[in-house]
């Protein structure tokens, strides 16, 4: 989710990311490693390795420990280094295995967490341009409520002279209101022996990475340091509940940047992008919206409430009505959808087109002002311009085996609860008679109808109803 222009780069050949992924994640009460679960519709571990991408790190790790090769399966397609770190000794522990892959030659080691991904790029690349290989510069934060974290220790004259964990801190230190948010990064030159003389003398028992800070500071380093833009970005993730409260600020994020494009949102609290929403002018969005994958909405476009749409695209002056799902459809301009329509993948429609109330397309083509108001099944077809498609028409495209095509040309008219038994041509100005099952082609400009002769039965009588 990083959607502000980024500041530039120092260097971004010789950056090093390393991603903390070992941890257990017991709270999370699950049996998906806590990394994977998914905010925004995308495993919290692809967030910080998207950030990585975008700083145009010359590598990547991810040190992994618990349910190590699911892990790896998951990472077998990105470009990126696994670190098995087993057994889990701390922080510094994880730092250390991963610099042996790491290369003399890069300048900075960007240190981020599995379970923080909300970092915003320009975040990143301030604290990576202050280190610039030769400082060590830390991420924090000053929060109302420090409970639980590291405090930032400074001397006399503000300078950054240590980090001193909670369970460690004196009473005094813990009043400090500036925590560390354990994002940091560190310059190559001076990571061996700084780790290296790392101990275990706290209450963890553990190598505290944050030792480090005050390692540099006695050998003549200066700890540069900055904050944040959001104060959610740096927001970890240990329980269901705190996933819930970042995927709320990641969506009120996302809302608040479209609105200051233009976009109207109804309601930003029941709005969600779970990918990427490209928008134009005077657009509207109305509740419960959730958009995935790729979705692009020209100018005009308006979307009625609790709409599902995933990897498609809306054409200018289109309306979507409530509860529609369209998925892997191109809409063209001045279309009416909905509500209650199911457009489904290979669905393309051209300008001024309806589809209604319970109409499902799939594969299907419809051109310019052909309208399929109710109740209808359009599968694997090519519809021509100014087609009406009556109420409980279906496309019988499927024979069990294998799939047929139903080519409808234009200015047909199809009466209600009509079959058209695929492979079948609807030739150009024909007319099908309401509740016709056309299994042949028809010649143009004629009506075509196929009904049984109308029977009445005398002496009938309805069933009575069994006692009990």
């Amino acid at each position: 989710m990083s959607l502000e222009k980024p500041i530039p780069p120092h260097s971004p050949q010789s950056l090093s990311v390393v991603i903390l992924a070992a941890g257990l994640g017991t709270r999370m009460k699950s049996q998906l490693p806590k990394v994977l679960h998914p905010l925004a519709g995308k495993p919290l571990l692809n967030h910080v390795l998207d950030r990585a991408d975008e700083l145009h790190a010359m590598q990547r790790l991810v040190v992994i420990g618990h349910q190590a090769e699911l892990l790896q399966s998951h990472l077998q397609h990105d470009q990126v280094e696994t670190v098995l770190q087993q057994p889990q000794l701390g922080t510094g522990h994880a730092l250390t295995l991963a610099l042996k892959h790491i290369p003399h030659e890069c300048h900075t080691v960007l240190v981020v967490y599995g379970d923080v991904p909300l970092l915003q790029l320009n975040t990143l690349q301030t604290l990576v341009n202050l280190c610039d290989g030769q400082h060590l510069s830390l991420l924090t934060q000053i929060v109302d409520d420090p409970q639980g974290y590291g405090r930032i220790l400074r001397d006399a004259n503000n300078r950054v002279i240590g980090i001193r964990e909670h369970k460690d801190a004196s009473a005094s230190e813990l009043t400090i209101k500036e925590i560390n948010t354990g994002i940091m990064a560190l310059p190559r030159s001076q990571l061996e022996g700084w780790l290296t003389a790392l101990t275990t003398n706290n209450a963890q028992g553990e190598y505290y990475l944050t030792d480090v800070v005050e390692l540099a500071q006695q050998s003549g380093y200066t700890i540069q340091t900055c904050h944040p833009e959001y104060a959610w970005e740096a927001l970890g993730v240990n329980s269901q509940q705190q996933l819930a409260e970042l995927e709320r600020h990641y969506q009120a994020h996302v809302a608040l940047t479209l609105q200051k494009e233009g976009v109207a949102i109804s309601d930003p609290h029941r709005f969600d992008v779970r990918g990427s929403l490209q928008c134009g002018r005077d657009v509207y969005i109305d509740v419960g919206c959730i958009f995935e994958g790729t979705v692009i909405l020209q100018d005009g476009v308006r979307v009625g409430p609790y709409c599902v749409l995933k990897d498609c695209s809306i054409a200018k002056n289109s309306q979507v009505l409530a509860f529609s799902h369209i998925d892997g459809a191109a809409i063209g301009a001045n279309n009416r959808i909905g509500p209650y329509a199911r457009l489904r993948p290979g669905t393309h429609t051209e300008e001024c087109v309806h589809i209604g109330n319970f109409v499902e397309t799939k594969k299907t083509t419809l051109g310019h002002s052909s309208k399929a108001n109710h109740l209808a099944y359009l599968g694997d077809s090519t519809v021509g311009a100014r087609v009406n498609i009556g109420a409980g028409t279906i496309t019988c495209n499927y024979d069990g085996v294998n799939k047929h095509q139903t080519v409808i040309e234009d200015d047909v008219f199809i009466g209600s609860d009509s079959q058209l038994v695929a492979p079948v041509t609807i030739a150009q100005g024909s007319t099908i008679g309401a509740g016709s099952t056309i299994v042949t082609s028809t010649p143009p400009g004629e009506l075509t109808l196929s009904r049984s002769k109308q029977v009445s039965i005398p002496r009938w009588r309805r069933p009575n109803p069994k006692k009990n």
